[in-house]
């Protein structure tokens, strides 16, 4: 198990194609892992790309942490992660809560961000979202243990289900997360947001909860592409070679 550490942490790490001349850096949402990515777009990504993924605090295989969930120390914990990596930039791209730390490194780290691909980053001022911790989490869980076998030809296991659910439980009720989280209610509102430089490219279910984020998105970030693809807010799930194929095509030209 790949493990290095950040900000004297155990992060767990991995990465394809390591002799790629350019990286791809895949950042997870809430409640998942870097197997959201491992399974089916990351291979596609791997073709012409070195791609890495990794674990968030307290997700996966890296260290439980109590607090830090912040879009601040989320990114100083990426900065420091490329680092260690001996990345100097990367393209980037993030789901949900991973889009919206996606979109504060572009703001605040421009040099180590070659092109942006954000999917499904929520508005966390919108009412609908702002229980996205808990309402999304267990939308999240629910869709993902029905649909794993299809997605990854494999069967997840009563173990992994019940290792799901604790990862589940210990965020919800014994971190900062969620507070964390409605301390960035005014993010989309931020001059930042304006001010990212990179091309963008954002994808969206059609069928999503969080469309109008993505279409508030396209007004503010200057160079920007959004596509709309069949799915909701589990598009990554629901459709992972189309969203693969996406986010190649735009890296690569």
């Amino acid at each position: 198990m790949p493990i290095i550490d950040v900000k004297s942490r155990a992060v767990h790490v991995q990465e394809l194609n390591k002799g790629a001349a350019e990286t791809v850096l895949l950042v997870h949402g809430m409640f998942s892992n870097l197997s959201i990515y491992y399974f089916n777009i990351a291979p596609i990504l791997a073709r012409h790309f070195h791609v890495v993924m990794y674990d968030l605090k307290s997700h996966g295989m890296s260290e439980k942490i109590a607090d830090g969930y912040d879009l601040n120390s989320m990114t100083d914990d990426l900065s420091e992660l490329l680092e260690r990596l001996g990345l100097s930039s990367v393209y980037l791209a993030g789901y949900s809560f991973g889009g919206l730390i996606s979109l504060k490194m572009a703001a605040r780290f421009p040099d180590k961000i070659r092109k942006l691909a954000i999917i499904e980053a929520p508005d966390p001022n919108d009412d609908k979202t702002r229980d996205i911790i808990d309402e999304y989490s267990r939308e999240f869980l629910e869709y993902y243990v029905q649909n794993f076998a299809d997605t990854t030809k494999s069967k997840m296991g009563k173990r992994q289900m019940e290792k799901n659910h604790r990862m589940y439980e210990y965020l919800f009720h014994e971190t900062s997360i969620k507070s964390d989280m409605i301390r960035e209610r005014d993010f989309f509102s931020a001059a930042e947001i304006e001010e990212i430089p990179q091309e963008t490219l954002l994808l969206y279910g059609a069928d999503s909860n969080c469309l109008e984020a993505g279409r508030k998105l396209k007004k503010k970030i200057k160079r920007v592409e959004m596509l709309e693809v069949e799915g909701d807010h589990n598009v990554p799930i629901q459709q992972p070679v189309n969203i693969g194929n996406l986010m190649e095509s735009f890296f690569r030209n």
